[in-house]
């Protein structure tokens, strides 16, 4: 027997989903039982190099500054970090990320990562909502559209300084409630834009709000159905509690010392990162569904060593400190962790350059927790990292069908008329790679 919700998304009815928003997650809300409860998406902007992080390739050693085999005109360089087997599962993982390393038995390689575009707008589009043509809404807001929110006084997709434009965060032809709200860390009275209204008092405002909702639902009322109008009634609800809640779970300084330290907070490498991992855990702990935080600096044409030094030391204590946080408060089975950027580099430098280019026909990526199999190596590149291979290759498509369904959603399902079409995140693709799933 399915729940209203579920009839809701099976039969592709966007309307009257808002007043679901309130739901929690649960089995009777789903298509299948969910691992997941929560995505913590951690975005690298300009694209991380696979070979110099995360996919072994000893050949690259062997052959430094041979012709590039499949691009003539290159050179081959060598991994800039040493890699060496972590945990029991043995992971090969690179000397750039000592701290990550000792969780190598939590997290998943996806070496065999693929998409459709090597130019960083289209790429980071595609990544973020499924398409890089066409303005469509984004992953986190396909989540809160199907699943809504675990807490009414906090916005369900939520980004804290990712780097990203707001049509890779926006909700598109989906009710405006779904979108996500960008967040800066560090100030938490000024966190969100023009979120405290300067000239009214709290009570005023809610007698503002209240008048505003009556004359809204009286033109509901005539309407029958409006989402659009539905989204303002429950944007300005929402905002309105979040005067008080958002403040509250951004405050870090009533964490422990020994939290801020595990962070990396406090020490100037580490501590703008260190911040947006803290804040992720504290929304997720309060119920948000989808928190993306993001670090920029990835794209890496020249200097690339001394680059990868600074971006991988700025990163590699906070996500460790990210992942025994969640494990040590019960949290990280029902979290699901995406570290991706939004496509690799080439092993092969061009002419005298000190870096490597852009490279969307194989790379890599890695999730951890949210029932996940950890200490796994999935798919691959060829010997030196050019291509994904056929077998176990994750294009985006499956990327995005597989973690809705950690999520508890079947990607064929979640779908919203728009236009006279039925539109869902994976469009008309999409394969779950359950080889990952535990």
């Amino acid at each position: 027997m399915f729940s209203r919700r579920q009839m809701l998304i099976n039969t592709s009815c966007g309307f009257g989903a808002l007043a679901l928003n309130n739901i929690l997650l649960g089995d009777d809300v789903t298509h299948f039982a969910p691992k997941a409860k929560r995505v913590i998406f951690m975005y690298m902007n300009g694209g991380p190099s696979h070979v110099d992080t995360f996919d072994y390739k000893p050949l690259l050693e062997s052959k430094n500054g041979e012709q590039d085999p499949t691009n003539k005109g290159r050179k081959l360089m060598t991994p800039q970090g040493k890699f060496t087997a972590q945990g029991e599962s043995g992971l090969m993982m690179s000397s750039f990320f000592p701290e990550l390393s000792k969780h190598a038995d939590d997290l998943c390689l996806i070496n065999g990562m693929k998409t459709d575009s090597g130019n960083h707008e289209q790429a980071r589009t595609f990544l973020h909502t499924g398409n890089f043509q066409f303005v469509r809404p984004s992953m986190g807001s396909w989540l809160v559209y199907g699943l809504g929110t675990e807490n009414k006084e906090l916005p369900g997709f939520i980004t804290i300084n990712a780097g990203i434009a707001p049509e890779q965060y926006g909700s598109a032809f989906l009710p405006a409630t779904y979108q996500g709200t960008p967040v800066n860390a560090g100030n938490a009275s000024k966190a969100i834009p023009n979120l405290f209204n300067p000239r009214l008092l709290p009570q005023q405002q809610r007698d503002s709000i209240d008048l505003l909702n009556q004359i809204n639902r009286l033109k509901l009322k005539n309407d029958q159905v409006n989402s659009r109008l539905e989204g303002v009634i429950e944007s300005y609800e929402l905002a309105f509690k979040m005067q008080t809640s958002v403040p509250g779970v951004m405050e870090i300084n009533n964490e422990s010392p020994e939290t801020l330290a595990m962070y990396g907070i406090g020490t100037k490498e580490t501590d703008a990162y260190g911040k947006q991992c803290l804040m992720a855990r504290k929304f997720a702990e309060a119920g948000v569904r989808f928190i993306e935080i993001g670090y920029g600096g990835w794209d890496m044409h020249n200097d690339i060593q001394n680059n990868l030094t600074k971006r991988c030391g700025g990163i590699d204590r906070p996500m460790a400190a990210l992942i025994q946080d969640l494990k040590s408060r019960g949290m990280l089975s029902d979290t699901l962790i995406v570290w991706a950027g939004e496509f690799g580099r080439t092993p092969g430098i061009q002419n005298n350059a000190t870096g490597r280019d852009h490279n969307h026909q194989g790379y890599s990526i890695w999730m951890a927790g949210g029932g996940i199999k950890g200490g796994m190596r999935y798919g691959s590149t060829d010997d030196f990292g050019h291509k994904a291979l056929e077998k176990d290759r994750m294009d985006m498509h499956d990327l995005h069908a597989t973690i809705l369904y950690l999520m508890g959603i079947d990607h064929t399902k979640l779908t919203y008329r728009y236009s006279g079409r039925d539109f869902r995140l994976t469009d008309v693709y999409g394969n779950i790679h359950h080889s990952i799933i535990s």
